[in-house]
């Protein structure tokens, strides 16, 4: 079962078609979207829309960012809000918990994340300071409880990662079972193999009742089980088997003969 099974375009949605994101025939076209399996992948070339609209879904339905700033004061999501405001999200059930997470967020999140770590080592120093007395050594071990669930949950350092150790730590610890979720590009910091990781990460939560729509460009990710895949083409979506995508197809033919694909390519 899914949390978020349909978008349906408000018949008395406000929109400016010379505004973005309304100037993308994905978006300006779209009148209904369904979901019907617990993974939907959103593929498409750059500039197709597909992260526009990812972004739009994820605040249609008040996703938490795991970013630098929240959906609603982002100034980088003001065309996902305005997108958000032409469609009703018709909800099956309530999710325990809604994420909307870009890969270039990460250094935001992980250095909001060490922000507060030092400002709770700061104020448990200051409280230190204080005459002694059952008033500051509660202080002092409320503020100590704080910095250590955040060092166990994340790491005492979580800048020390490499990006992709991260991404993917981050990731298994907020991808909590009956959630919905809102990747895009998942894949853009991580390795083959920690991509398949991933596509175990993913799996597993599958199986404990999560929902994911994910915008990306592998073939490798898009290849989970079960999953719906979306192709964002000539203005509109379509589902499409993953041996029809061109991103398997272009990685196959390159895998299989790299240097006769690379002498066309560069011959021309």
């Amino acid at each position: 079962m899914v949390f978020l099974s349909a978008l349906r375009r408000r018949p008395d949605a406000a929109i400016d078609r010379e505004r973005f994101p309304w100037t993308l025939p994905l978006v300006r076209d779209l009148a209904a979207l369904e979901f019907t399996a617990p993974v939907t992948f959103l593929a498409g070339e750059n500039g197709s829309g597909k992260s526009t609209l990812l972004e739009g879904i994820a605040v249609g339905m008040a996703a938490v960012a795991a970013g630098a700033h929240d959906l609603k004061r982002d100034p980088t999501l003001q065309a996902a809000r305005d997108l958000a405001a032409g469609f009703v999200f018709v909800r099956h059930r309530h999710a325990r918990t809604r994420l909307f997470l870009r890969a270039e967020d990460v250094f935001g999140y992980t250095g909001r994340l060490t922000g507060d770590m030092a400002d709770l080592g700061e104020i448990e120093r200051d409280l230190g300071k204080l005459p002694e007395g059952p008033g500051r050594e509660h202080a002092m071990g409320v503020a100590r409880g704080q910095r250590v669930a955040l060092a166990r949950r994340y790491g005492a350092d979580p800048d020390a990662r490499s990006h992709g150790e991260t991404f993917l730590a981050l990731l298994q610890t907020r991808l909590v079972p009956n959630g919905l979720y809102f990747l895009d590009e998942p894949e853009t910091p991580l390795s083959p193999t920690r991509v398949l990781a991933l596509i175990a990460l993913l799996a597993d939560r599958v199986r404990h009742g999560c929902q994911f729509v994910i915008a990306t460009h592998s073939p490798l990710l898009m290849a989970l089980p079960d999953a719906t895949i979306l192709l964002a083409e000539d203005g509109r979506l379509r589902p499409i088997a993953w041996n029809d995508l061109d991103h398997v197809r272009v990685t196959r033919a390159f895998l299989n003969d790299p240097a006769a694909m690379l002498r066309r390519l560069l011959a021309d």
